[in-house]
């Protein structure tokens, strides 16, 4: 279907953020959801449900193969957390018919953690003194990065240390960017915190396989935002010989989520070599959505998690409902996932940026 062509969908019941709506009718003008069906081409949804775009808040990109499979899945936006071609960056933007990309670029690390020791890790990107953080934001920013990644460990675990990360904060803020850091342990959240980053991705994943109450409480207090990519949890956790662990790191995300912590849906998806799990793209943001519901979430909480939150936290005012004037990211599903969170995965049609993506996955 060519995107300068309007499109109305009609008898579709929308998701607002809390609810279903009575069956309406949505246009897509353009790039935009527009508001006059005259001249549109109509498809009837025969009451099925339209849901805005779905953004994974972590994943790691290869390539346009990525992109395809993820928008057979639904997934509109792709928040890239670590890229290590970030020359390769330019040419996977803007691609008709496939889902936006926010990145990191190449990651921030220390000199003796996990991550230097990956078979794909590039030596220069390697902090090992604070007064090295700004050139490292500065080829960040040059590279073309949306946000800066850091990753965290515990102190004295190999990650950048306290002053590192802090200088690393500092400079990137200075430049415009939030910071994610990577945090699996509870130490790499206190540092995390300490040095302000914007958000946290991961939650506990090595014993204790929790966070201290009065951690989850200064999460909160400090209005940061976890992404806990549960389903990366589950798949590590069995890796290690330790699956019956996911139930604590599901309680961790309902603590965090009690306590009013904004949470979003992320996947860790990637295809590297070395890493202790690599979950599917697009697939596994459906799976992520059902253990947030298993955590506490409601499903329209759930749902948020991966439209208005992601949008919201990392600044893409522009999409994360159905709303004139907004991107025509938009999901059709087959069934009612308020009722059931599994029904996300039922797509029958998917549009980025007005453009009709790839055909659904069989």
């Amino acid at each position: 279907m060519p995107s300068s062509e309007k499109v109305a969908i009609t008898n579709v019941r929308v998701f607002d953020g809390r609810r279903l709506s009575e069956p309406v009718t949505v246009v897509i003008d353009g790039p935009l959801i527009g508001t006059d069906p005259a001249g549109a081409h109509r498809i009837d949804a025969h009451g099925g449900v339209l849901l805005p775009g779905l953004i994974d808040s972590h994943l790691h990109l290869e390539g346009r193969d990525t992109l395809e499979t993820l928008a057979r899945y639904g997934v509109t936006t792709a928040l890239d957390m670590a890229f290590t071609a970030p020359e390769k960056l330019p040419g996977l933007r803007g691609l008709p018919g496939l889902p936006d990309i926010r990145s990191a670029g190449l990651p921030v690390i220390g000199p003796n953690g996990p991550h230097a020791r990956l078979p794909f890790t590039p030596e220069r990107v390697i902090l090992t003194s604070a007064d090295q953080a700004e050139a490292f934001v500065a080829a960040r920013v040059a590279d073309g990065s949306d946000h800066i990644k850091i990753v965290l460990e515990a102190p004295g675990e190999g990650g950048p240390d306290q002053d590192a990360a802090d200088a690393l904060v500092r400079a990137a803020h200075a430049h415009g960017r939030q910071v994610v850091a990577h945090a699996a342990s509870g130490g790499a959240y206190l540092v995390a915190l300490d040095a302000g980053a914007d958000v946290i991705t991961h939650v506990p994943m090595t014993p204790p396989l929790s966070l201290d109450p009065e951690l989850v409480k200064r999460v909160a207090a400090d209005g940061r935002v976890v992404v806990p990519t549960l389903t990366m949890s589950e798949g590590a956790l069995a890796a290690m010989g330790h699956p019956d662990a996911l139930v604590a790191s599901i309680r961790v995300v309902g603590l965090l989520h009690q306590a009013g912590v904004p949470i979003l849906a992320g996947t860790d998806a990637n295809a590297q070599p070395g890493t202790p799990y690599q979950p599917p793209f697009g697939e596994s943001l459906h799976h992520e959505l059902e253990l947030l519901v298993e955590a506490g979430l409601s499903q329209a909480e759930a749902l948020r998690a991966a439209t208005e939150l992601p949008a919201r936290h990392f600044g893409l005012t522009d999409r994360g409902a159905v709303t004139p004037g907004l991107r025509a990211d938009l999901v059709l599903v087959d069934g009612d996932p308020l009722a059931d969170i599994s029904a996300t995965r039922a797509i029958t049609r998917v549009w980025c940026g007005g453009q009709e993506a790839v055909p659904p996955r069989p």
